[in-house]
């Protein structure tokens, strides 16, 4: 698969080395190409400007600064899948500082394909990827694409929901990571399936 970054910061560069390991074709995009061409070179891809990876990538990640996300997300041609693994935090207190950003893009580029993913964990997890670790997917379209992209890395694909639960997502986001800030364990605070349901799982009789 051809994929673009569309930034070439941390995120960008732990996710596009996995997948040029897995065997895709990537190309870092930025609006600096000593920058872009420095991160292209660690992780084994090619480099180019904003709209040359957007043009390039057939799925294309969206990892800049929330507050300019939507701006970026313009130079995606139509047809594209695109994914947003942005948090518009306020790091303050580890709020929403905007709220629904995936829904802000998908309105800015109607004719682009939005998918949520790979926002709820940094770069340094994205580096060296827990085997099965799960990654939730919030899209209306594209989400098989962003799935094996998912398995590509050893994780394991969520689907939870269309792109409007996107902002759920968000806010989970927020949630965890406030929570890891302080030094809590956002694991310690679920159930596992069976407990959560009783001895029958949901689909089970």
């Amino acid at each position: 698969m051809r994929i673009g970054t569309l930034g070439n910061g941390l995120m960008a560069e732990a996710l596009a080395l996995q997948w040029v390991k897995a065997g895709h074709d990537v190309m870092v995009g930025g609006r600096d190409p000593g920058r872009s061409g420095e991160v292209a070179r660690r992780v084994g891809a090619a480099a180019g400007t904003l709209e040359e990876a957007a043009a390039y990538g057939e799925v294309v990640l969206l990892a800049v600064p929330a507050e300019v996300a939507v701006t970026v997300a313009g130079v995606v041609p139509a047809g594209k899948t695109l994914i947003d693994c942005t948090n518009a935090l306020d790091r303050r207190d580890f709020t929403l500082a905007q709220p629904a950003t995936a829904e802000a893009i998908s309105r800015a580029v109607p004719e682009v394909q939005v998918v949520k993913a790979f926002n709820l964990a940094a770069d340094a997890v994205w580096r060296n990827p827990p085997a099965g670790l799960g990654v939730p997917i919030c899209a209306d379209g594209g989400m098989e694409q962003v799935a094996q992209l998912v398995r590509d890395l050893g994780c394991t694909p969520v689907p939870a929901g269309g792109l409007r639960r996107a902002r759920l997502l968000e806010a989970t986001a927020a949630l965890a990571i406030g929570i890891w800030v302080s030094g809590g364990d956002v694991r310690e605070m679920f159930p596992p399936l069976a407990a959560a349901f009783g001895t029958v799982l949901p689909g089970q009789s």
